[in-house]
């Protein structure tokens, strides 16, 4: 059975050493099988805003577990979660 799995992490902002928080998203087809369809959707600093890809030397990065949800039919053929990211970046941040 195909499970989609949310990763995310989190390291410290260079711009106001906030918690900047990064996700991807990724599909396994069994328990077995490596992830595909592997999606970053992005970072942001939870208190500034500032969009930073990665961690800056010497910043140590904390990764969380990844975590499992079985994908509901819908009508688009992307990731619930892809949709979701894309309609926030096209939102202004304040």
């Amino acid at each position: 059975m195909k499970k989609h799995y949310l990763h995310l992490s989190a390291y410290p902002c260079d711009a106001c050493s906030g918690p900047v928080i990064a996700g991807s998203t990724a599909v396994r087809e069994n328990e077995i099988s490596k992830e595909t369809d592997i999606r970053h959707v992005g970072a942001i600093c939870l208190s500034c805003g500032h969009r930073q890809d990665k961690a800056s030397e010497p910043a140590r990065v904390r990764h969380l577990l990844p975590i499992a949800w079985d994908r509901v039919d819908v009508t688009d053929d992307r990731l619930p979660t892809a949709v979701f990211v894309e309609a926030l970046n096209r939102a202004d941040v304040h």
